[in-house]
């Protein structure tokens, strides 16, 4: 946690908040950090007069700087049956992510909100802001349960028209659904940073499994059975390979960044190296 004291979320354009903290906001006003300079008006006040270039110019101009503001972070966790999966869990992992960005989120005063998603929105955590929103942030996170299918499109669709703020839009998912690109668009349609977190397990990627198997979708309950052989795994791999280069080819195509996660390993690696490389934490 100390680690994560002397780290701040970084974004790529500013955004507009609505309480003062430690972000670059588009407004002008009275930050510390000089922008511009424009005439004075009438009614505007006096102590930001800039008398040093009145005394030139016989002028009055008033000095306008760059305002210091929150940023506004949601945590979109996808919380389906098949995040459950490893050990450990792909929920796991992206609810420590998420209390590890959540943390220096709040550090940094900045307005958190934690929303889990299935086939359903579940009852989010309200937005936090400051320390004393830490221990709701760490309790909330500690009660997710992997349960349910998944519908992509339709729960963040909702959440996007839902919301009224805009900012950074992290998304936790394993994106087992085909609805994924259409949920992230409705996302970027409402004015979010995106930033899309592929969470899979190493079973899924090198799966260890042979011979002669019934598989069960843990999400549907449908049943398959496989003869799993070298040529089979093979193709697996292919195709597991494919599936993740077309999320990232499609977050890159529409601005957004991707960052591809195993759920073995450690977390502590992934937030001061992985997202620190990528610029999302600085």
């Amino acid at each position: 946690m100390r680690k994560l004291e002397r780290l701040s979320l970084s974004t790529r354009r500013p955004f507009a908040g609505q309480m003062k903290g430690e972000k670059r906001s588009i407004k002008q006003g009275t930050g510390i950090d000089f922008a511009d300079y424009r005439e004075y008006a009438a009614g505007d006040d006096l102590r930001y007069v800039d008398w040093n270039a009145a005394a030139r110019t016989d002028r009055l101009y008033l000095k306008l700087f760059v305002e210091e503001e929150e940023l506004f972070l949601a945590l979109l966790i996808d919380t389906s049956k098949s995040m459950g999966f490893g050990n450990p869990s792909k929920l796991k992992v992206a609810t420590q992510m998420a209390a590890s960005l959540g943390y220096i989120g709040l550090c940094n005063y900045d307005r958190i909100m934690v929303q889990p998603y299935s086939e359903v929105l579940s009852s989010p955590l309200p937005v936090q802001r400051g320390r004393t929103g830490v221990p709701r942030l760490l309790n909330y996170l500690q009660k997710i349960e992997a349960k349910g299918s998944t519908d992509f499109s339709h729960t963040l669709k909702r959440y996007a028209a839902s919301t009224k703020s805009k900012g950074l839009a992290i998304v936790f998912s394993d994106c087992f659904d085909e609805g994924w690109k259409d949920g992230m668009k409705s996302l970027l349609a409402r004015g979010f940073q995106i930033v899309m977190v592929h969470i899979l397990s190493e079973e899924e990627t090198s799966p260890s499994l042979r011979g002669d198997l019934r598989i069960l979708d843990s999400e549907t309950g449908n049943v398959r059975e496989l003869s799993v052989t070298p040529q089979l795994l093979e193709r697996y791999t292919r195709t597991v390979t494919a599936f993740c280069s077309e999320i990232e080819l499609f977050c890159h195509k529409y601005g957004m960044d991707y960052i591809r996660v195993s759920s073995n390993e450690p977390v502590e690696s992934l937030i001061l190296t992985t997202l620190r490389r990528v610029g999302l934490v600085r």
